[in-house]
Order: C-alpha cells, then sequence, then structure tokens
C-alpha cells in the first residue's frame, strides 16, 4: 500500500471482533470483500480466539490490503475487542460486524447512496434480517419503523420510536467524528450494547434511517448466544444501565430522556427475571432486588407505569415485593394450564370438524400434477426426498412439489419451497388431493391412501440392522411396536427405492406387502458423484477444515438398548493422540438425529478438541468434507463407500448390538463384502490403525472395493433420475446403471486440494511401507 493510500480516509471503516468462528469467518469475510462499494477499510480483531480464526484473518490480510488485523494477547470480550478497533478507524462512518453474521450484496452501496442523501448524518440505522442455518430468512419485526418518507434526518425527538427497536450497534453506521468528539467507547461485560447504543441515540442531532436489509443476523442453531447461557454474568446489565445513567447525569441538557431511558431499563431488567433459563435459580430473588433498589433510585419524577401486566410488574419492583412476584409467575402457570386444559377440550371440537372436512377432501378428484414430500417423521426437507423433489423440478416441472413439516420448523423452510404445516387445514387437502406422496419413513395411520394416488417410499438406508417384521425377535428395538399398523402403513406403498440387492431383498422379506421395488440406487447420494473439487473445498472451508488436514467424521448410531446418547469413544483421548501423530487430523463428530444436543460436545469444540457437526443439516456434505469415516453400525457407512474412501468400524459391543437388535449381515466377519476396511473394538487398537497406517492401506483398500462393489451396487449419479422416471413419468425402462469403472465419483479432499495446488498429494502407500504389524499377523484387526 502507498503512503497516498494510507493517507486516504476511506468512506466506511467496518470492525470485525472475532473469536471462535472458524467455520462462519470466511462467508462473514467474503461478504465485505465482495462488495460492489470498495472505499472501506476491515478492521479485523482477533479476541485471542483458540481456533483457527485467527490464521483465517492472517490469510485474507495477505491477499487484500483492505484488512487489516489485531491480534489481541488475551480474550478480552466482545466489547472491549471492538474498542481495540475504534482506536485504528480511519473512515467517516464505523460500522459494526459480528464475526458469524453477514453483509448483503450491494449494502455498502446502498449506505453510501444514503449518507448521501441525508448529508452524513451522525447515526444512519438501516434494516437486518434473522437468518438460519438452512438458508431461509425472516426480516426485522419492526421494519415499518425505518419508513424514510418526510425528513431526511431528524433529531431523536422527532421520532422517539426509534428507541423501540432492536438496540444492538451493528444495525448502525456512525460517523467516526462524533464517535471521537463524545468519546464513546464500549464497557466490559454482558449487555454491552446498551450504553453505546442508548448514550449515541440521545447524543446525535441528525439520524436517519434506510428501510433496506444490510445485513444478515445468523441465528445459530447451537451455541453462539449469551442470552441463551445460564449465569450470574447476566447481572452485567446493572453496571451497563448504570453507565447510561451516569451519562445523563454528566450531560444535564439531555435530561428528557431519563424517563425512556428509566422505562428502557426496566422492560430489560424484568426481561431477564422473566426469560426461563437465564439466571440461576438461587440468584432470582437477588436480582428482582438488585432490580428494585434500581427503580426506587432511579424512578422520574412524575414517571407513570404502563398498563395491565407490565404495568403490575413495575408495581411490584416499586414495593420490592419479591414473593408477589412469585407468586403472580404461579398464577400465570395455573392460568396458562387452564387454558390448556380448555385448549384441549376447543382441539378435540376442531378434530371432530377437522375430521369431517378430510372426509370432505377425500371425495374431491385428486390433483395429478400435485406431489407432497416429507422426511423424517416431518423435519426440513433432506435425504432422498430432497433429491427427488430437485430432479423432478427438473424432469416434471408441471408436478407441483409441496412439503410437509412441524410447525415450529416452518420458519426454516428454504425460501422458494412450498411447504404445510403438520395437521393444519392445508396439510389435509393436499394429503387427500396429492397424486403422489413421497416420504423416507411412513405418513401418520390417519392419512389414507386413495385409489389413483401413487405411495413412494424411499427409505433412509441400507439396512444391517434388522427391520420390519424381523424386529419382532428383538423386543429392545420393537419397543412395544405394533407391527400390524406397521404393515398396515407398509400397505400403502406403490414403490420402494433400493440402492443395492442385499436392500431390495431385505425389504421385499420384512415388509411383506404388494409394492414395487425400484432398484434406482439412493437420489441422495447422486452428489457424490456429481460434487466437484470446489465443491469439496468449499463445504470443508464451511466447515472450518484446513487445506491439507485430514478430516475424520466419527459418526456413530443410535442404541436400542440404551436411554440418551452415550458416547462410546473419549472423543478428547481420540482427538489428541491423533493430533500427536505426524499426520494432521481433525475429527468431526456427528451424533444420531434422535438425539438432542450433547453439551460435552459443545465443551470439546469449544476447546479446539474438535468440530461437532451434529446439527449440520446435511450430512451428504460432510462425507464430501472428510476424508475417513469412523463409525460403528451406522447405514451411513453404505453411503460413504460411494465415495471410495477410508472406512473404520469401531465396534466395541458388537456382541451387544446383535443380542439387542439383530444384523442381517456379520459386518466383522473380515470377509471381503462384509466389512470396509480396518475394525478395531477398544480406543487403542483405533488410534493403531491411524498411527501405522492400517487404515487407508492396500489391504483396506482391498476390503472397501469389495465392499462397494456390494452396497454401491446401483448408485452412479443417476438414481433420482430414475426414479422421477419410473414413478412421476411413468415409464417402464430406466438408464441403466453404469458400470463401476466407468463411474467418476468426487475428489477426495486431499485430491481436491492438491488440484488447487493447496497441497502436495504423497506418493501411493503400499504394504511394504507398513512397519507396524499386529501380533498374530496383518489381518489380526479382523478378529472382532
Amino acid at each position: 500500500m502507498s503512503e497516498t493510500d494510507l493517507d486516504a480516509v476511506p468512506r466506511f471503516s467496518i470492525i470485525v471482533p472475532v473469536f471462535r468462528v472458524q467455520g462462519f469467518l470466511r462467508e462473514c469475510m467474503d461478504s465485505v470483500l465482495t462488495q460492489d462499494h470498495t472505499d472501506f477499510e476491515l478492521i479485523a480483531v482477533d479476541d485471542c480466539s483458540p481456533d483457527r480464526s485467527g490464521a483465517i484473518l492472517d490469510e485474507y490480510a495477505a491477499r487484500d490490503d483492505r484488512v487489516q488485523v489485531l491480534h489481541l494477547p488475551e480474550n478480552v470480550g466482545l466489547g472491549l475487542a471492538r474498542n481495540a478497533g475504534l482506536e485504528k478507524v480511519r473512515g467517516d462512518y464505523i460500522l459494526f460486524l459480528d464475526s458469524d453474521d453477514t453483509l448483503v450484496p450491494g449494502a455498502l452501496s446502498a449506505l453510501a447512496q444514503r449518507l448521501d442523501a441525508t448529508e452524513d448524518p451522525e447515526i444512519l440505522i438501516f434494516d437486518y434480517a434473522r437468518t438460519y442455518w438452512d438458508g431461509s430468512a425472516r426480516r426485522n419485526a419492526l421494519a415499518e419503523l425505518l419508513d424514510e418518507s418526510g425528513a431526511p434526518a431528524f433529531s431523536l425527538a422527532e421520532r422517539p420510536e426509534i428507541l423501540e427497536l432492536l438496540q444492538i450497534v451493528w444495525n448502525k453506521a456512525y460517523r467516526r467524528d462524533f464517535v471521537e468528539e463524545h468519546g464513546f467507547e464500549f464497557p466490559v461485560g454482558y449487555y454491552e450494547d446498551a450504553p453505546w447504543t442508548f448514550c449515541t441515540l440521545i447524543t446525535a442531532a441528525r439520524i436517519a434511517v434506510l428501510d433496506r436489509v444490510c445485513l444478515h443476523y445468523r441465528q445459530r442453531r447451537q451455541g453462539g448466544n449469551i442470552l441463551r447461557t445460564t449465569s450470574r454474568k447476566h447481572f452485567d446489565v446493572f453496571d451497563q444501565y448504570a453507565r447510561v445513567f451516569a451519562y445523563l447525569d454528566a450531560h444535564p441538557e439531555l435530561s428528557r430522556w431519563r424517563p425512556h431511558m428509566f422505562r428502557k431499563m426496566i422492560d430489560h431488567y424484568l426481561t431477564v427475571l422473566d426469560k426461563p433459563g437465564r439466571l440461576p435459580h438461587n440468584a432470582q430473588a437477588e436480582f428482582f432486588h438488585r432490580a428494585a433498589r434500581d427503580y426506587r433510585m432511579r424512578i422520574p419524577a412524575g414517571f407513570v407505569r404502563p398498563t395491565g401486566m407490565a404495568g403490575g410488574k413495575y408495581a411490584l419492583l416499586a414495593k420490592d415485593a419479591y414473593p408477589a412476584l412469585a407468586g403472580l409467575k404461579v398464577a400465570g402457570k395455573v392460568q396458562r394450564t387452564v387454558r390448556k386444559h380448555a385448549g384441549k377440550k376447543v382441539k378435540q371440537a376442531k378434530k371432530k370438524a377437522m375430521d369431517l372436512r378430510y372426509q370432505a377432501l377425500l371425495r374431491q378428484p385428486l390433483d395429478d400434477k400435485l406431489a407432497v414430500y416429507s422426511a423424517y417423521w416431518n423435519r426440513l426437507p433432506s435425504c432422498n426426498p430432497l433429491a427427488i423433489y430437485e430432479k423432478a423440478k427438473e424432469l416434471a416441472p408441471d408436478v407441483h412439489g409441496v412439503w410437509v413439516v412441524k410447525a415450529h420448523l416452518a420458519d426454516q423452510v428454504p425460501a422458494g419451497v412450498d411447504h404445510v404445516v403438520l395437521n393444519s387445514p392445508r396439510y389435509w387437502e393436499v394429503m387427500a388431493r396429492a397424486k403422489y406422496l413421497v416420504n423416507n419413513v411412513n405418513f401418520a395411520d390417519g392419512v389414507v391412501k386413495r385409489e389413483g394416488q401413487v405411495h413412494l417410499q424411499t427409505h433412509h438406508g441400507t439396512p444391517l440392522k434388522s427391520m420390519g417384521v424381523d424386529q419382532k425377535r428383538y423386543p429392545a428395538a420393537a419397543k412395544g411396536m405394533s407391527f400390524r399398523k406397521l404393515l398396515a402403513r407398509a400397505d400403502r406403498w406403490d414403490y420402494s427405492v433400493s440402492s443395492n440387492q442385499h436392500t431390495t431383498e431385505q425389504w421385499e422379506r420384512v415388509y411383506p406387502c404388494n409394492f414395487e421395488s425400484v432398484d434406482a440406487g439412493y437420489p441422495r447420494n447422486d452428489v457424490y458423484y456429481r460434487a466437484t473439487a470446489q465443491d469439496v473445498l468449499d463445504i470443508r472451508e464451511r466447515l472450518g477444515i484446513a487445506p491439507g488436514k485430514t478430516a475424520v467424521l466419527y459418526a456413530p448410531t443410535m442404541r436400542d438398548y440404551q436411554v440418551g446418547y452415550v458416547p462410546r469413544l473419549d472423543l478428547e483421548k481420540i482427538s489428541r493422540e491423533l493430533g500427536s501423530g505426524d499426520q494432521d487430523f481433525v475429527l468431526l463428530v456427528r451424533t444420531h438425529y434422535f438425539y438432542d444436543q450433547d453439551p460435552g460436545l459443545q465443551e470439546l469444540q469449544e476447546r479446539g478438541a474438535l468440530i461437532d457437526v451434529s446439527g449440520h443439516p446435511v450430512v451428504e456434505e460432510l462425507c464430501l468434507a472428510a476424508d475417513a469415516l469412523v463409525t460403528d453400525y451406522s447405514s451411513i457407512m453404505f453411503d460413504y463407500a460411494n465415495l471410495d474412501r477410508p472406512i473404520i468400524n469401531y465396534a466395541d459391543d458388537w456382541d451387544t448390538y446383535v443380542r439387542s437388535r439383530g444384523v442381517t449381515f456379520d459386518l466383522l466377519s473380515g470377509e471381503p463384502g462384509d466389512t470396509p476396511g480396518v475394525l478395531a473394538t477398544t480406543e487403542d487398537e483405533l488410534i493403531e490403525a491411524f498411527r501405522s497406517g492400517r487404515w487407508d492401506d492396500e489391504r483396506a483398500t482391498e476390503l472397501r472395493a469389495a465392499f462397494r462393489a456390494r452396497f454401491c451396487q446401483w448408485d452412479d449419479g443417476n438414481a433420482a433420475e430414475r426414479v422421477v422416471r419410473r414413478v412421476l413419468l411413468g415409464q417402464q425402462t430406466l438408464p441403466e446403471p453404469l458400470p463401476q469403472d466407468e463411474r467418476t465419483v468426487a475428489p477426495s479432499p486431499r485430491a481436491a486440494a492438491a488440484a488447487a495446488g493447496l497441497v502436495k498429494l504423497p506418493a501411493p502407500r503400499t504394504a511394504a511401507d507398513d512397519n507396524v504389524t499386529a501380533p498374530g499377523g496383518p489381518d489380526i484387526e479382523m478378529a472382532g
């Protein structure tokens, strides 16, 4: 950068505090650096992040001179990290961007144009949208407050309703000379946005608004939000409002804002008290008494309490009457219970009316151009149904697809995907009238299969464990299942999708019903034959896997004989031991979707021991990103085998699993076609397999080839096409699967990185390279 460039004042200085966000950081940085308005500087503050975030920032700084990186020697928290960035800003305006959020394309141009149009106000407020892990977005609910009609710029006194917006710093542009003149800075602790936001707004002489979404506010699915943390740190809110009122004390000309700030303070205190899970139970009374003290100390003369329930809570604070508030909460709980029971009767009446309506809908003509899709008991679009849905849009565009989802997931369905909420009136309408019903499990018992409807069962795995009527022999697996109802549900199937002969035989045996097998391959596996090297690199980058690292995906299945998730590996030990060898490993962990979030995994991830990918929505992306798979008996091994990458089975409880669930073949036989690679029954064996190189030697490669030939029989990248042509288009003759030696699978991560010049491929490993041989011979690990 030349001295002239250094002296130039950019229009914007964008401060990005960074801590433990390596999975999101590149997206954040790219969202800034690819803006069409280029007159900015980006000041990234590495708040002593324990992951690779700092290194990622250095990468960006090395290739873009608009990026300046500050590496703090110790973790200081969000507020002080922002202050460190403030010390370096040179731009006309300051923007704050959290490192897991993103600017939308064209945001800076829109901001620059609005600043010009409003003649450089002290503060410009713009809009944002919450974005969810599946890509859907929801705009700020109070967007109407950003109406641009009227005066281009105004004082807060002219539009005090602006205070009702979510008071955060990253939806505003601040003029630098305004910030420096008044010495604004961030405090330590939780709720650090409150003093900055309120003090700047009440001080600014001219404020402007931009009625446009300029920022995407990421709603993390796991973690990343202090508001979901139970902690005494929520007491920091008292210090933050003490700062607000100290500022008012120092600026008597702003005294008109005391009633507003008092109400914002009390509302905030009550929110902390009311929200479950923020305060430890034994700290709630203490918090209330502190809030009551602030109430009495800071109440402005002539203050009028709000009406209704809120006003009642204000009154209790004024009296420091915590027992009364606790009683009010109990009364509210009783009232909710009464409403719940009353609601049951209403629901029963509605159900009866719905049943009558459904019966009427069943008598209406079928819609031959309507297909209903569902996956995993009405979760979000995924798996085989999603691959079929996407291919149907291409090959059968006149067939409209509608997804069924549970109510709490409806706002997460990707934009542009038509969907209905389970048990809603429209749900029953589409279920009654759709020509095609597509699912990877069964639809509810109450769904009537009409004459003329076509039911496609895609399944969601190749069966190693016993399924269907075979489960009768295993009570731990059946758990009171009604096999009569199970078979009645299977009686609705017209087609059953299969990926290999083993699976076809299993389905037709354990579901003795009148359906046609579609031996097409699994549509969800098409991606393994269509993904490019760049796709693989992009996925790994999003997951935070550095080029050159060997990513090991650990994906165990559930246990019918256990309640809840019980870790079978010491993941910290595995990660540590693998990291101490010659090869640079990173461990990705995905628990079964039946289980809730595991706090232990969260802790290990925060410590940098592994990457928890349990919440990642697309398992196929995890497989594409992984250099190797470690699993036990999960059907993921059959899908992963398509990639022709190493598979290691950690089978520490095989005998118990077989007795409790039953299996369709002997995974531990060590015979070609049964065993996909190396077997380990102890943690030490698993570690040794990686350290010695046995996980990817010639023997493992041979076993993998035989396993792939058996279980990836029809997977060639065209499975979805075959299914759509057979089921939706009614074609009898389908394209034959390609011979395995003619299939082109997605490149391994190492090959993709090598093609991009990021790493060099090692020389092929041979049996002669193996210096470690298990006692008893090289095949002893197959004994199980």
